[in-house]
C-alpha cells in the first residue's frame, strides 16, 4: 500500500480525495454549480479531440433524479440519492455503422476525472459508481445512437464520518502488477 510519505507531495486535491458513501441531504447544488462541474469535464484531453463524452445531470428532487434512483441496485440505492446531484456518464462509441474512437471509454474516464478534481476543490465531493440497471436506464433515458451509458456520479458535500484516505496501492506495484516477470 502507499505510505504517508508518498502521498505527502501531492497536491491537496489529490491526496485527501475520497468517494463517500454518505452525503449531505441538506446540501442544494446549484445550476452555476453543475455547470461548472460539467465544464472541468469538458476541458479533459481526447484522442484527437474528440470529446466522446455526455453527461445527462440530474439535481436530487427532479424527475430524472427520481427516474434514476429507481434503476439503482440496492448498494448504491442506500446512499445514492442523498448525493445533491446523480449525473450519467456516455461514451460516444460509434457513428453511424463506423466505430468512433477506441479510446472512448478513457476519454470519458478522463472527462470524469477532470469533474472530480474540480468538485473537490469547490468543497464537494463524487463518488462514481456502476450498480444500477443498465438495461433499464437505457431504455428509460434513450440515448442517442452510438453512445452508451457507462457509470453514475453522485455529487454532493459529503458527510462521511471516515477521513483517512483509503489504502492506494504502492507505486512499485503500479509499475508491476500488469507485466509479466522478468519482460523488458
Amino acid at each position: 500500500m502507499e505510505s504517508a510519505a508518498e502521498r505527502q507531495h501531492l497536491h491537496p486535491l489529490l491526496a485527501g480525495r475520497v468517494s463517500p458513501y454518505r452525503f449531505d441531504v441538506g446540501h442544494v447544488l446549484t445550476a452555476a454549480q453543475s455547470r461548472l462541474l460539467l465544464e472541468a469535464a469538458g476541458h479533459a484531453p481526447s484522442a484527437g479531440n474528440s470529446q466522446p463524452w455526455g453527461f445527462r445531470p440530474a439535481l436530487r428532487g427532479d424527475p430524472v433524479h427520481r427516474l434514476i434512483v429507481g434503476h439503482l441496485a440496492p448498494s448504491s440505492a442506500r446512499w445514492a440519492p442523498d448525493a445533491s446531484a446523480l449525473i450519467v456518464t456516455a461514451a460516444r462509441r460509434a457513428v453511424g455503422d463506423m466505430p468512433y474512437s477506441d479510446f472512448a471509454d478513457y476519454d470519458l474516464g478522463q472527462a470524469v476525472a477532470h469533474l472530480t478534481i474540480q468538485a473537490e476543490a469547490m468543497g464537494l465531493a463524487c463518488h462514481q459508481f456502476r450498480a444500477f440497471d443498465l438495461g433499464g436506464l437505457t431504455d428509460d433515458l434513450r440515448p442517442a445512437p452510438g453512445w452508451a451509458i457507462m457509470s453514475v456520479v453522485a455529487v454532493g458535500r459529503s458527510v462521511d464520518e471516515t477521513t483517512a484516505t483509503p489504502d492506494r496501492m504502492a507505486i512499485d506495484e503500479l509499475v508491476t502488477a500488469a507485466w509479466e516477470p522478468d519482460r523488458a
